[in-house]
């Protein structure tokens, strides 16, 4: 009788342990909607084993256009929002889904297409030189997709004063996808296309594809990293998410941003403001 009175109580209080203290804990994970141009560049696969090893929390990157990050964001699928599109960021925190937006790093935009030129650009400014493809109605490749790509790439028909939506045609190819699909496409037609440079020097099927356009102060392309307000999204993991942020802007992040090349080339430079 003792026997079984001492068994009963030997699993009574491993029952009891196993409630309170479970034998495997999910590590802490978070999500982040960033940009096609950082996960298809290398970006993330580069820094994010980084910041897991010092702090063992996982990042779930979600790659998708600018637009469609923020529009996940604000359905309260992400936790983290990493992003290229200044105004539509200022409208994000405007709007009271981040509470703040911290500067990150930057890259800047080329003008790609074919190496024999067809409509004339090569050297010239952004704006002459989407005139003059306009203007010879020469392929050009549209992401289409809402990134912050396509929103610098519509402004830059603006600023040439081309009305897209009067001139359009078969010329101009809006194919709706991320960076890497939309320069095969490019390739493939022998196209014009405005690409991230960080996509683009790690893109490999490049064809007879060419930088043309560059170093123009238009092609500046910042990105900023703001965490989704809790107060709309309770479910937003405010302290990993945080931690994430304060990494990615500390001296640690800055250098590991810092420290990812293609061939020797670096592809983003740090920006954070230090405090």
């Amino acid at each position: 009788m003792d026997l079984l009175r001492r068994g009963f109580l030997t699993l009574s209080l491993l029952a009891a342990l196993g409630a309170a203290t479970p034998l495997s804990a999910e590590p802490a994970s978070i999500v982040v909607a960033s940009t096609t141009s950082t996960e298809q560049s290398g970006l993330f696969k580069h820094i994010l084993p980084l910041f897991k090893q010092k702090t063992g929390i996982e990042v779930k990157v979600v790659a998708l256009g600018t637009g469609q990050a923020f529009d996940a964001a604000r359905r309260g699928d992400a936790d983290v929002v990493l992003v290229h599109d200044r105004p539509a960021e200022d409208k994000f925190v405007a709007e009271g889904f981040a509470k703040a937006r911290q500067d990150l790093m930057y890259n800047d935009f080329v003008l790609i297409g074919p190496k024999d030129d067809p409509a004339g650009i090569r050297g010239k400014g952004v704006e002459e030189a989407f005139w003059k493809i306009a203007a010879a109605k020469a392929p050009f490749v549209s992401r289409g997709d809402r990134s912050g790509t396509h929103s610098a790439e519509l402004r830059s028909w603006k600023e040439a004063g081309i009305d897209l939506g009067a001139v359009r045609g078969d010329w101009y190819r809006d194919v709706g996808q991320g960076m890497g699909p939309a320069l095969n496409t490019a390739s493939s037609l022998g196209a014009y296309i405005l690409a991230d440079r960080g996509t683009w020097l790690s893109f490999k099927n490049r064809g007879d594809l060419t930088i043309l356009v560059e170093g123009d102060p238009r092609l500046f392309n910042p990105y900023g990293v703001m965490l989704v307000n809790p107060d709309k999204h309770p479910t937003v993991k405010v302290k990993e998410g945080q931690a994430f942020i304060d990494w990615l802007v500390s001296s640690e992040g800055q250098k590991a941003i810092a420290g990812y090349t293609i061939n020797g080339e670096q592809l983003f430079f740090p920006s954070a403001k230090k405090s």
